[in-house]
């Protein structure tokens, strides 16, 4: 996954070639979200989704508190760092971020967002993860407004927006989402950053190319799309990565 490096000794992110890149030009990256993959056979399922060309892996670390579920814990970060060389993206849905970012960060992996409505002190909290050499996002819910972004931008690499509300797999799209997602690239736009936007919700075969369209950079993908039960992991990267360029091309049209 490429994403913008961090500089420890100076605390500034040097953007890469990369990312200097219009979003446009960018190419789409596929985080498969690791808490819809079947969990008795996961190392294998790990190893075939190498074999497909994933970007990275995501892994949703909740707390049974700030939302109602328990997928993935850390252990089983812990024992799937020695086995995949893939970047680690973990989303954080838990009420004490810290206890988690310290044990995440030692675990070895790329990149961590928290919830805005869960950091009493958000400002602070990214500035630990960038300060430990990891990137630092922040997660929206459907309602959270992307005013809350406003005075943290400079600590960010990407920005994650919840296209459901946070806890489960399976549900439908919130209605606002594609509206946000555009909204959210025009934000940044606006004041002169250009962050990476990744979109976790139904990102489904139906709702990628509008996502795309939107301004999505990342897609977390999941049982609507990547884990779909309907056919085997090849031909449905087969069939998302045929609906990214449908979006990318409504994307270059304005559409």
């Amino acid at each position: 996954m490429e994403y913008l490096t961090v500089s420890q000794e100076r605390g500034e992110r040097v953007i890469s070639e990369t990312e200097r890149q219009k979003p446009m030009e960018r190419p789409i990256q596929i985080s498969p979200s690791l808490m819809c993959a079947d969990l008795c056979r996961l190392e294998e399922e790990v190893r075939a989704l190498e074999s497909e060309g994933v970007d990275s892996l995501h892994f949703d670390i909740m707390d049974a508190h700030f939302v109602p579920n328990l997928p993935l814990g850390l252990e089983l970060v812990r024992q799937l760092r020695k086995r995949t060389q893939l970047p680690f993206d973990v989303h954080l849905m838990v009420e004490d971020n810290r206890l988690f970012i310290d044990k995440l960060v030692s675990l070895g992996v790329q990149s961590i967002s928290v919830h805005a409505e869960s950091a009493l002190h958000l400002d602070q909290i990214l500035e630990s993860i960038g300060r430990h050499g990891v990137h630092a996002g922040v997660a929206l819910n459907p309602a959270t407004p992307l005013s809350a972004l406003e005075y943290v931008l400079e600590r960010l690499d990407f920005v994650l927006l919840m296209t459901v509300n946070p806890g489960f797999a399976g549900q439908k799209l919130v209605p606002s989402a594609l509206r946000k997602i555009a909204d959210c690239r025009n934000f940044l736009k606006a004041r002169g950053f250009d962050l990476l936007i990744e979109v976790d919700g139904n990102v489904s075969f139906k709702n990628i190319p509008g996502m795309v369209a939107a301004g999505a950079d990342i897609l977390v993908a999941g049982t609507s799309s990547l884990f779909h039960e309907s056919a085997t992991l090849r031909k449905n990267m087969s069939r998302l990565r045929e609906a990214v360029e449908r979006g990318m091309q409504m994307r270059e049209h304005g559409n």
